[in-house]
């Protein structure tokens, strides 16, 4: 397991959480038939956000890609067209209820979201007991360059099926986060990006042979990322590094970059969003969706609804 895959590792464990037992079985599974990343941690079900479904068309479908097909969790506005589109990226657990639910909260925002199970080919991550075989397993095994077809091809699904890609946005957790970065690079149909703590540099391979930051030039979209201080498989560091090659690409005559833009919430550690496990920080986790529906609105995706799923909560971060 190379340096990313380490770091990664040692992000996703909290403090003694170093198996993928859950306490108890997951009861909220999609229809895609996953389990939360089983194992990962054990579930918050007191803090675990459950979206209804009422209004909206949820549920599985299938994306074609070059003949193979790619399972997907969709949700979207009843009976709707023409709507503004978000990828959603799931970490490195796969699509499970909690991406699944993400994606029903953006459509109660009045977007068309879908999560593509990206790691298909390479296998099923509810299998892994373990994060750090799952992530030298699985996730390792996952090409960049086989990402972003599977999302130029979820895109096209998309626009046949109410889709409208011209105001397409991306926005990922974790791994997903990364992959934000890099599909923000990739696709000049994506407006907008938000990537919560998305590993920007590393090792490169020829599975990754490139990372975030070193594709700010090629920007096509601004980013905002959601960071947090506490994580400690992203250092600050790290996000002051990416600041720096984004002002750089900014001068160079880059607007995506020079768009682009970080929040760092000082006392979050890595997951803060994930609201099933215990690395859930509920005023962060507020805080950076309401920024990102903000996100949304402002970069020529859609006009957010004024219902809100989340509420901003104090205490406000350190923009930085």
């Amino acid at each position: 397991m190379n340096h990313n895959h380490i770091a990664d590792t040692h992000a996703l464990l909290n403090s003694t959480e170093a198996s993928l037992t859950p306490t108890r079985r997951l009861a909220l599974q999609t229809a895609l038939g996953l389990g939360y990343a089983a194992s990962a941690m054990p579930l918050m079900a007191q803090t675990a956000v459950q979206t209804s479904a009422d209004g909206l068309t949820t549920g599985r479908v299938e994306i074609d890609v070059n003949g193979f097909k790619v399972p997907a969790y969709r949700s979207a506005p009843a009976g709707k067209n023409n709507l503004p589109v978000v990828l959603v990226i799931s970490e490195i657990f796969g699509v499970h209820e909690y991406i699944a639910d993400v994606t029903r909260r953006l459509a109660r925002e009045g977007y068309l979201a879908i999560a593509p199970e990206l790691f298909v080919r390479q296998g099923d991550p509810s299998q892994f007991k373990d994060i750090a075989k799952l992530q030298a397993e699985l996730i390792s095994k996952v090409p960049d360059a086989q990402v972003m077809a599977d999302l130029d091809a979820t895109m096209q699904w998309a626009a046949q099926n109410g889709g409208n890609t011209n105001r397409a946005a991306i926005t990922g957790f974790c791994w997903g986060g990364r992959i934000t970065w890099l599909y923000a690079a990739h696709n000049p149909k994506v407006k907008a990006g938000m990537a919560w703590y998305g590993r920007m540099e590393g090792q490169t391979n020829a599975n990754t042979p490139k990372h975030p930051v070193d594709l700010v030039t090629s920007l096509k979209a601004p980013v905002l990322g959601l960071y947090g201080g506490a994580d400690t498989g992203i250092p600050v560091t790290s996000i002051n590094t990416m600041k720096e090659a984004l002002a750089q690409a900014a001068v160079k005559g880059n607007p995506a970059a020079k768009g682009s833009a970080f929040v760092l919430y000082p006392e979050a550690p890595h997951a803060f969003h994930a609201d099933y496990r215990a690395s859930y920080r509920a005023g962060p986790a507020a805080d950076g969706w309401s920024r990102a529906v903000a996100w949304l609105g402002s970069n020529n995706t859609s006009k957010p609804s004024a219902a809100s799923c989340f509420k901003r909560q104090t205490p406000a971060p350190c923009a930085v």
